[in-house]
């Protein structure tokens, strides 16, 4: 089992911005992508953000150009940069690892096959 735990959700206003951080150990990361998915009020979940194990991400159109997945080795984190937020972001983000190596464009179209999940953490966009 890989623990993951997020941190940094919160309330701001549209147009703002929020930094989105994992915590994650006990993995091997030649081999795992690193994701975030989130689920909107009354919509399933929803992948957003993919780092493949080589560090190439991938992002879904709703997001691209405004969210920013990285990975810092050092911490054993990786984060989601989020600006220009919009009230359509708001929801509950978690983030996700996926040990096979699919690819990350295909664990953005199925988040609900990633391996290991953290509780999540809430973000509210007001207009």
């Amino acid at each position: 089992r890989v623990p993951l735990k997020e941190s940094g959700g919160g309330s701001v206003e549209a147009g703002g911005s929020l930094k989105l951080s994992c915590v994650i150990s006990g993995y091997e990361k030649s081999r795992y992508c690193l994701g975030w998915v989130r689920q909107a009020p009354g919509h399933e979940r929803e992948g957003i953000a993919v780092l493949e194990a080589d560090g190439n991400p991938n992002y879904a159109d709703s997001v691209k150009g405004r969210f920013t997945i990285s990975q810092d080795n050092a911490k054993n984190t990786f984060d989601l940069q989020m600006n220009s937020l919009k009230p359509e972001d708001t929801g509950v983000y978690y983030c996700a690892a996926a040990v096979r190596g699919i690819g990350g464009d295909y664990y953005l179209r199925n988040p609900d096959d990633m391996d290991y999940w953290g509780k999540g953490t809430e973000v509210t966009i007001s207009s």
